[in-house]
């Protein structure tokens, strides 16, 4: 099926918006008057030209991200499955980091299990096993999901089209790897400024975020772009996620793997 020409220039403007709101640290309305609400091609095609317009500034890929595991989400948003974004190497951060609140538009907080691999993922049945033999290390981590769209106004097309709603995520120091513990075991508790407000655990990730991995992989592999070693994945909410706010610091405690912390700052993003 080709995309006809007023399509391809509607993807474009989507993308156009969606960038210079990135640029100009600027909300926009959504993305979804020009795509359309559910057209889950169209919105990845806007995430391609988006990452393109990454690339061309200078950012480098570094992993992938999955959103929308959670099956109360997904209701909520009216779809039956999990999206995917990009990785830049300028959205990482290590624990006891700050975070600069003037890179971020609208964030929330939200705490997974990251992974990196050490073999790629582009080839073969693409099943748990695969996916155990895969993975270098899991770790803690802090992903700040943040939107580009005015007040968080998301349809499913528009979370996917902007990236899946990435902002920046903080990796901990403490690497375990699969022999050590075991991702659907994993209970989490976040903190903000020392008060609990958000629980879970790994089955609350698909049912274990080495499903979600799973999905990953296969949803990759199918656009094109297969997960290679040394990419991190951030495999998904073991919990709701929380908004933040400038001097908030957040504090995720996540059983066999331990804690990473970071602080919001009210410095600017260079």
């Amino acid at each position: 099926m080709t995309t006809s020409t007023d399509s391809l220039a509607a993807e474009q403007q989507a993308a156009d918006r969606l960038l210079t709101a990135l640029q100009t640290r600027a909300a926009c309305a959504p993305v979804r008057d020009l795509i359309g609400p559910v057209d889950l091609p169209a919105a990845y095609r806007v995430q391609e030209r988006l990452t393109a317009g990454r690339l061309a500034d200078g950012a480098r890929i570094v992993g992938r991200k999955i959103g929308l595991t959670s099956k109360a989400v997904q209701d909520q948003m009216g779809v039956d499955q999990p999206d995917f974004g990009v990785l830049f190497d300028d959205m990482a951060y290590a624990s006891g980091d700050e975070v600069p609140m003037g890179r971020l538009l609208q964030p929330k907080a939200e705490a997974e299990v990251a992974f990196v691999l050490k073999e790629d993922l582009a080839d073969g049945p693409l099943d748990i096993a695969q996916i155990r033999a895969a993975v270098d290390y899991g770790v803690a981590a802090i992903e700040v999901c943040d939107s580009r769209i005015d007040g968080w106004d998301i349809a499913f097309a528009d979370t996917v089209a902007d990236n899946a709603s990435s902002g920046v995520y903080v990796l901990g120091a403490h690497r375990k790897t699969l022999d050590e513990f075991a991702p659907v075991e994993v209970g989490m508790r976040m903190l903000i400024n020392g008060e609990e407000v958000s629980t879970g655990d790994g089955a609350a990730c698909l049912g274990d975020p080495l499903n979600a991995v799973a999905w990953l992989a296969k949803s990759a592999r199918d656009f094109g772009e297969p997960l290679r070693a040394g990419q991190v994945i951030l495999s998904g909410a073991l919990g709701p996620m929380r908004p933040i706010e400038s001097g908030d610091e957040v504090r995720v405690e996540i059983s066999g793997l331990g804690t990473v912390v970071a602080k919001f700052s009210e410095g600017k993003h260079s």
